[in-house]
């Protein structure tokens, strides 16, 4: 009985401290020194190169349809394909592999081929190994070129935002697989 009484007690004071710091959840955020997280240093610009190869066919498709288009869609509305392509050096599939690109794009468009792209480029090699920019953005694949912007990052690429210019290399009409150059211009501390 003697702890019984000695735990409804503790508990008594523990919710009577917790109920007297008036918190009504307004303490979920503080500000903190931007030098803690590096960002007193110097923003730099990157630009680089990579090929994205986005492979249909084949036994092993690197880009898989989740989501068929509406039934009477001629613009790919309404489909979701997953993607972990390739990003390369140069255009040949058998170039030296840099990273790859993994996320999605979906038919958004009713009048035209366009897609939404959801895709972090996931950099494995050289000094950005394990680092990631975000691309978040809309694609006209039939357009010359195409601009998407650089909405986040992580590792080397902490608090980066820039854009990404697409421009197809190669597409194969049969059977969907296209080879595309993405040139990125990213800022980043």
């Amino acid at each position: 009985m003697a702890k019984l009484i000695f735990f409804l007690a503790v508990q008594i004071l523990v919710l009577a401290v917790v109920s007297s710091t008036g918190d009504e959840g307004d303490n979920f955020a503080r500000t903190i020194d931007r030098k803690l997280l590096g960002l007193h240093n110097k923003e730099k610009l990157t630009h680089f190169k990579v090929y994205w190869h986005d492979i249909l066919s084949g036994p092993n498709p690197t880009s898989i349809m989740i989501q068929p288009p509406v039934t009477n869609s001629t613009t790919y509305f309404g489909g979701i394909t997953m993607i972990d392509n390739a990003l390369t050096a140069k255009v040949p599939t058998n170039s030296t592999l840099v990273g790859q690109a993994q996320g999605f794009y979906a038919g958004a468009a009713q009048k035209e081929l366009g897609f939404l792209m959801a895709m972090n480029f996931v950099f494995k090699t050289g000094k950005y190994n394990g680092s990631t920019i975000t691309i978040l953005g809309r694609n006209t694949p039939f357009s010359e070129v195409r601009e998407m912007p650089i909405v986040g990052g992580s590792g080397l690429f902490r608090f980066a935002r820039g854009y990404v210019e697409a421009r197809t290399k190669w597409f194969n009409l049969k059977n969907g697989d296209a080879t595309v150059e993405y040139s990125c211009y990213v800022l980043h501390y």
